[in-house]
């Protein structure tokens, strides 16, 4: 097997940009991409490598080898993709957000419907068990999305436990790291420290994402070496389970304002023609079609890598 090019880490990095960007906002997650990027098991696996028997192999045998077991160009392009992304991208989401939620939301709608039928075909066996998986899966996301928002005045030891919840829900496909944030009430604590770079706030997210990425990734590592069709239906149903929170058109039933900026907490989903507002029906649905088809044209494009590897 050839050694990875130049080429293939440029666009495990524009991968990662992709999940960065999907990870600001609250409703999408990062591990949907990854998953339908096709990077998603290889993610897992190389952070369930991350022990200190790595350690142990550049004592011994060199940094090269302990690179290698590693698999440390992989997630070096990868990470640095994501931050390269959060740090870029934020300012510009967080605009769209206010500015044009409608168009945001109908675009992250289309590329998740397509992410559900990408997902949900990997299964390759449907067996009762698996279908009780998906229906557990779209109940756990339902009540996620469902829960109440924690008012955001965070400490320290909390914004931890934020960052390794987040992080958790972040390699998840279908439950969004950014809407974890939400719900916890560290939000906008992280997207204010990501404007102003506050170091303090951002490593000690850090250091929670860290340990929720060890301990969460050894676990989806057993459980899609035992029960891989069964682990890929929790997941579509964690999927589907949050499409209602990324629905475009919203009527807000509750917000607050902290620091002179309106946050929402409580919201319901409405049709278009409900909306309180221009729907922006047209562009919307568009938007949507681009999104869904954008999907379609990344699994067609890791099949021809696959097949002329």
């Amino acid at each position: 097997m050839d050694k990875p090019g130049k080429l293939h880490y440029f666009w495990i990095l524009v991968k990662g940009m992709a999940m960065g960007a999907a990870d600001v906002v609250p409703g999408v997650s990062g591990g949907t991409i990854a998953f339908i990027s096709g990077i998603y098991e290889e993610l897992i696996t190389s952070i369930d490598q991350i022990r200190p028997s790595l350690l142990r192999i550049w004592s011994k045998q060199g940094f090269a080898a302990f690179w290698k077991a590693l698999n440390g160009s992989f997630l070096l392009a990868l990470f640095a993709g994501i931050v390269i992304s959060v740090f870029s991208l934020s300012r510009l989401l967080s605009w769209l957000l206010t500015e044009h939620p409608v168009l945001l939301w109908a675009f992250f709608f289309g590329l998740v419907l397509a992410s559900i039928i990408y997902v949900a075909r990997q299964i390759s066996r449907w067996r009762l068990a698996v279908w009780t998986m998906l229906i557990a899966g779209i109940a756990i996301a339902t009540l996620v999305v469902s829960l109440p928002v924690a008012d955001p005045n965070p400490g320290l030891p909390y914004l931890f436990l934020c960052g390794a919840l987040a992080i958790c829900a972040m390699i998840l496909p279908g439950i969004s790291g950014a809407f974890i944030l939400v719900l916890l009430g560290g939000y906008k604590t992280a997207l204010d420290a990501v404007h102003q770079r506050d170091l303090t706030v951002l490593l000690t997210l850090a250091l929670g994402a860290v340990f929720g990425l060890l301990s969460f990734a050894r676990l989806l590592k057993w459980m899609f070496v035992r029960f891989r069709n069964g682990t890929l239906a929790l997941l579509t149903g964690f999927i589907i389970g949050s499409m209602q929170k990324i629905w475009p058109w919203k009527k807000v039933l509750e917000s607050r304002i902290y620091d002179g900026k309106s946050i929402v907490v409580r919201e319901a989903n409405v049709s278009p023609w409900n909306f309180d507002g221009d729907p922006m029906l047209w562009q919307a649905l568009l938007l949507a079609i681009a999104g869904f088809v954008m999907i379609l044209l990344l699994e067609r494009l890791a099949d021809q890598k696959n097949v002329s590897h």
